[in-house]
């Protein structure tokens, strides 16, 4: 066990000195967990080997899973990926800092676990001042996947990440909740054509606009299959301890089926949880269940749907009984945490 520092800081004005002691810790081979405009990521120098293989025994997450490397300068891109085509400037120059991944040829200064052993690697610039300070004070690009234990909801606030890996990690930097709290968009560059191979904080719509022709691949895979080439391919990802159970069609078909097999789960002795947009609230409130709202809009419900399934891990849910939404915009991503959560259930109604 290691005994895990917590450090505030206000993502305005980050405390300098904390974050050198942090950089510090990364320099030394340890492991530091940081918000960012997504959730919140669990770093390591992204050019020592061993210092990586920690990330994995941290989070329990197999090698087979790759993780991204975080810059905090666009001059970095060059030490980090090798044969960068112009397309990945493009991209970057609008897009970052902010959540988009590229997946690019992997440089020979990324060490091979970085990358699950494959020659790509995925790096972005997360839009948030406290890892930028931190990787800047470190002046390292930093490998991180999300700050959580693997397949558990990703961790959006420090509590979060204190609850699964406190007591494994070194150091955790408190910088308030995590604001879009879904994972990054990661556009695959090595292709012929782009893939998006995990729809994110970037609407596939958005990217089509410099590229009409990229394409949305959806993998579902499992640890010890071949082709996870970037994070969040795993068909179980995401998930909190109680069973999750998806409802998709008109909502008023939805509303009635959710309804009936809360109703029907409750009677069998079952913990009831429902995740909602405060809109459908009311359907609900008169049956025996617990309800976390997830806000009025996408965003909302974006940000606070890790969150919400937490705590009703935390109040002893046996099962979650969520309504898919639109898949459009960002509702794609809400849709692809969703199914992979309940690892590709949908009810039929």
């Amino acid at each position: 066990m290691t005994n895990t520092l917590l450090f505030r800081l206000d993502p305005a004005a980050p405390d300098a000195a904390l974050i050198e002691r942090a950089a510090a810790v990364l320099h030394d081979g340890g492991l530091v967990a940081f918000p960012t405009e997504t959730v919140y990521g669990l770093g390591a120098n992204a050019t020592d080997a061993a210092a990586v293989s920690r990330i994995f025994a941290a989070k329990g997450r197999p090698a087979s899973d790759p993780v991204i490397v975080h810059l905090y300068d666009l001059a970095q891109l060059e030490q980090v990926a090798a044969n960068v085509p112009a397309l990945a400037y493009d991209l970057a120059r609008r897009f970052w800092p902010g959540p988009l991944t590229l997946v690019l040829r992997r440089a020979a200064v990324i060490p091979p676990n970085v990358s699950a052993g494959m020659d790509t690697v995925a790096v972005r610039m997360p839009n948030h001042p406290i890892p930028l300070a931190l990787f800047s004070a470190a002046a390292l690009p930093v490998a991180a996947p999300s700050a959580n234990r693997f397949a558990r909801p990703s961790a959006t606030t420090a509590a979060h990440v204190l609850e699964d890996l406190g007591g494994r990690i070194d150091v955790v930097l408190d910088g308030g909740p995590a604001p879009i709290g879904l994972e990054s968009t990661i556009l695959d560059l090595t292709k012929p054509v782009p893939e998006v191979l995990r729809p994110g904080g970037i609407p596939l719509e958005t990217l089509r606009e410099l590229m009409p022709d990229v394409r949305l691949i959806s993998r579902q895979l499992q640890p010890d299959e071949a082709g996870i080439e970037a994070p969040g391919m795993l068909l179980k990802h995401y998930s909190p301890h109680a069973e999750v159970l998806l409802f998709t069609r008109d909502t008023a078909t939805v509303i009635a089926c959710m309804q009936a097999a809360a109703q029907q789960r409750a009677e069998a002795g079952q913990r009831v949880g429902i995740l909602t947009l405060d809109a459908e609230a009311a359907y609900f409130e008169h049956l025996p269940a617990l309800l976390f709202r997830l806000g009025t809009d996408l965003p909302q419900f974006a940000t606070n749907l890790f969150r919400g399934m937490r705590e009703l891990d935390r109040q002893a849910a046996d099962v979650i009984l969520v309504h898919m939404v639109e898949p459009t915009g960002l509702g794609i991503a809400i849709n692809d945490r969703l199914l992979r959560a309940a690892e590709g259930r949908i009810m039929e109604c």
